[in-house]
C-alpha cells in the first residue's frame, strides 16, 4: 500500500489577504460582471465595522483605480472600476428593461380570457 500523508499537516501556501485586498477584489469582480459595489454591502459582506468600510473606500477612491457614484433613488455611494460607470450603468437599464418586459409577458399569460357578454 501506498504511505498517504495526513490531513492535519496540510498547510496554505498563499499568505491570507488583508481586507482591504479582498475589497479591492471583490469590486473588480463585480465590476467585471456589470455590476456596481454598495458601500453599505461591504461592512456586512466583510464582516468590517461601517467606519472601516469607509476608511478602505476612501483608500480605493484615492488610489484612482477606482470610482464611486451616488444611486438615484436612495442617494447611496456605489462602487466600480475606473472607466467602467457608464457600461455598468447601461447594463442596469437593459436589465431593468428586459425585467418589465418579462413581467409584462407573464402578467399578459397569467390573466383569464375575457368572458363575451
Amino acid at each position: 500500500m501506498s504511505e498517504r500523508k495526513p490531513y492535519r499537516n496540510f498547510k496554505k501556501r498563499e499568505p491570507s489577504l488583508t481586507t482591504e485586498q479582498k475589497v479591492e477584489q471583490f469590486v473588480i469582480r463585480n465590476s467585471k460582471n456589470g455590476y456596481f459595489t454598495k458601500v453599505s454591502t461591504i461592512s456586512y459582506k466583510f464582516d468590517v465595522s461601517e467606519d472601516m468600510a469607509w476608511s478602505i473606500v476612501g483608500e480605493l477612491l484615492s488610489s484612482g483605480s477606482f470610482e464611486s457614484i451616488h444611486d438615484e433613488y436612495s442617494g447611496e455611494m456605489k462602487l466600480c472600476e475606473n472607466g467602467k460607470t457608464y457600461s455598468i450603468l447601461d447594463l442596469e437599464r437593459k436589465r431593468k428593461k428586459d425585467k418589465y418586459r418579462n413581467n409584462k409577458k407573464q402578467s399578459k399569460k397569467k390573466s383569464p380570457p375575457k368572458a363575451n357578454s
